[in-house]
């Protein structure tokens, strides 16, 4: 019978060392991301590979003098600046009219509520580095269950968050106080303040809240319902919104025709053949 291979584990003999051999290393238009035994996450390799084609681009455009080596080079603050000045040339941000802050702001009425603000408590189930994520997910929806019911006891969102609770609150009941949108994670303020139809008021949430930090089993004990701005209290925070809104689709986009345009090897980055469009 023909000895069997893998694909994942090598070729299956213990003297050629391709069981030991190092991935390839990414590269940019032929130049290497790390230097031999660095292992980059892949968020840190795209950074690396961004960092690398602006450079690259600043060094064609004869902004900055090529530097020799095998190794993409690490970037000073004197080339941070020169290729942050060659972005503003090269992907300017329009600034928005009245006309198009308006109609973001009616459509976005709840963002410009001023002053509104929530008694709350949670119940945080965090993950962390080797955490069991589905046996962390039962419990948390264990616990959620038992205090929903109609027949709990008064104090047992207390217990439960001392004894469960991965945040400081968990001394104090899981109790947060009064908080705004401002004192949340964008998620849970997302959750608490910004629905356009929420199916919850007072009360605890019906489902747990996803956040950076884990799981939370939610409870509202007040509601301040606040006011709504008129646009022309929040006219600048709308244009300044905007204006950041579409700074960040302009450089995906310039980044993406960059990517485009390069030998990109060992990391996967978005590219785009078509010209660059606002």
């Amino acid at each position: 019978m023909k000895a069997s291979t893998s694909a994942v584990t090598g070729c299956g003999d213990s003297t050629c060392g391709c069981l030991s051999a190092e991935p390839p290393r990414a590269r940019v238009n032929g130049r290497l991301l790390h230097r031999q035994g660095d292992r980059p996450s892949e968020s840190a390799l795209r950074e690396l590979a961004f960092g690398e084609l602006l450079r690259q681009e600043a060094v064609r455009q004869g902004l900055l003098a090529d530097q020799p080596g095998d190794v993409a080079p690490p970037l000073d603050d004197t080339q941070r600046q020169v290729i942050e000045t060659m972005l503003e040339k090269q992907v300017p941000t329009p600034r928005p009219s009245d006309a198009e802050c308006a109609r973001y702001y009616e459509a976005n009425l709840q963002q410009f509520v001023v002053g509104q603000m929530v008694h709350l408590r949670h119940i945080l189930f965090a993950v962390t580095p080797g955490v069991n994520v589905h046996a962390l997910t039962v419990r948390a929806e264990q616990a959620l269950l038992e205090l929903s019911r109609k027949d709990v006891p008064a104090g047992r969102f207390a217990q439960l968050a001392a004894e469960l609770s991965n945040c400081p609150s968990s001394a104090q009941g899981g109790d947060l106080g009064w908080v705004g949108p401002d004192d949340c994670a964008p998620e849970l303020a997302n959750e608490l303040f910004q629905l356009k139809s929420p199916q919850w008021g007072i009360g605890i949430h019906p489902r747990l809240v996803h956040t950076r930090f884990g799981f939370h089993i939610i409870e509202v004990i007040g509601r301040r319902k606040g006011r709504q701005a008129s646009f022309d209290e929040v006219r600048g925070r709308v244009q300044t919104q905007l204006t950041l809104s579409s700074g960040a689709r302009g450089l995906n986009q310039y980044m993406a025709l960059l990517a485009g345009k390069a030998r990109i090897e060992g990391v996967v980055l978005d590219s785009a053949e078509t010209p660059l469009v606002q």
